[in-house]
């Protein structure tokens, strides 16, 4: 598989909404920290100068990988295909219980939310997938299945 990414059309939003604060607001709040901080004199012994460069660094990283990941990003709708897909919300059964979860690309994985990578473990073995197969994965605890019963 490639090194390619896939966001959602809301994180692609959000992500250029990220980047235009960072590109904006917080660069000119750092330049301004990097002004004040060289006032005060000694820069070998400024605490406050080192600091502002460590953030200016930081930020200056971030827009960096946002800029290359809104450029090369493959933007994806909800599926509503057959088959599970990034953007697919499946629900899924495992010893009676149902979960619903969200495939999604790695940027946006976030667990808590039941938002899936389709680059774990899980996510690479229900990608294809349709409504009444059941597939399993590896996991820490051992190897685990699960049935589909709903694509959205």
């Amino acid at each position: 598989m490639k090194n390619e990414e896939y966001l959602t059309k809301e994180k692609f939003d959000e992500f250029t909404k990220e980047l235009a604060v960072l590109k904006g607001t917080r660069r000119k709040e750092i330049a301004e920290s990097l002004e004040y901080a060289k006032s005060l004199g000694d820069l070998s012994e400024n605490a406050e100068y080192h600091e502002a460069r460590e953030a200016q660094g930081t930020i200056e990283d971030r827009i960096s990988k946002l800029e290359e990941l809104l450029k090369t990003a493959n933007i994806v709708s909800s599926n509503t295909g057959d088959s599970v897909g990034v953007g697919s919300s499946v629900t899924v059964e495992k010893d009676g219980k149902k979960f619903v979860y969200s495939i999604v690309g790695s940027e946006e994985s976030d667990v808590v939310a039941n938002k899936i990578s389709m680059k774990s473990p899980f996510g690479q073995s229900i990608l294809g997938k349709r409504k009444g197969e059941t597939f399993t994965f590896k996991a820490p605890s051992g190897e685990l299945s699960y049935k589909i019963t709903d694509i959205k």
